[in-house]
């Protein structure tokens, strides 16, 4: 008996990935979609940061201004202690930017999947804010050692902001550098339409490139 043959993958990105992927130039973007087909395949990877976004939703939903932050540096595993000691007094600056602890809440986003050409890409903000004017932002992190590049910015705030009505309705995209505590939001004069043709032609080289890896 002859073993099944192995179904294809189907080419696929997170947010995360696919801005990393628009990032990279030359050979390294073969590499880079190389090694994602394979984590796919593998089902492997691990996120580090989920202990570390649960506090920062904390302080934000308890009004607590970084307590949470503070406290989960002491109870997260030893090897990941560095990392969030790297990462709490820039996400602690950016949650003081946002005012008065108790006049911000949290709101819940929602996940949406958007198309670009044929490659599906996962847009995944981490949560959503709303402030006691009314006003909402759906908030996505940046925990690089290295500040996100122009292009990585405007790819993340751009297939947010497309899909935002099922994301969170009304809101406004932001990308939150939380090393240096920094908010990025569209820059104003962009057009739709050239970031778009852009990122097509993005999407349809990374799946060339996930093809030619299978």
């Amino acid at each position: 008996m002859t073993a099944p043959a192995s179904t294809p993958l189907t080419p696929y990105a997170t947010l995360l990935g696919f801005t990393r992927y628009v990032d990279r130039t030359g050979p390294t973007k073969a590499t880079f979609v190389g090694g994602l087909r394979k984590q796919r395949a593998s089902r492997s990877g691990f996120n580090p940061h989920g202990q570390f976004v649960k506090a920062l939703k904390a302080d934000i939903a308890f009004h607590t201004g970084g307590t949470h932050l503070d406290q989960v540096v002491d109870v997260v595993k030893p090897r990941w202690r560095p990392l969030y000691q790297a990462l709490v007094p820039g996400a602690t600056a950016w949650l003081r930017s946002l005012g008065e602890p108790t006049s911000v809440d949290l709101a819940q986003t929602r996940d949406a999947l958007a198309m670009l050409g044929d490659l599906p890409v996962k847009i995944n903000p981490h949560f959503g804010v709303r402030h006691a004017d009314g006003r909402a932002e759906a908030v996505r992190l940046h925990f690089d050692e290295t500040p996100p590049s122009e292009e990585a910015v405007l790819a993340t705030l751009h297939l947010m902001a497309r899909h935002m009505d099922h994301i969170l309705p009304h809101a406004e995209p932001v990308l939150v550098d939380v090393r240096r505590g920094q908010a990025h939001r569209m820059p104003d004069g962009v057009k739709f339409d050239q970031i778009e043709h852009w990122l097509a032609g993005e999407a349809a080289a990374f799946r060339a490139i996930w093809s030619t890896a299978a």
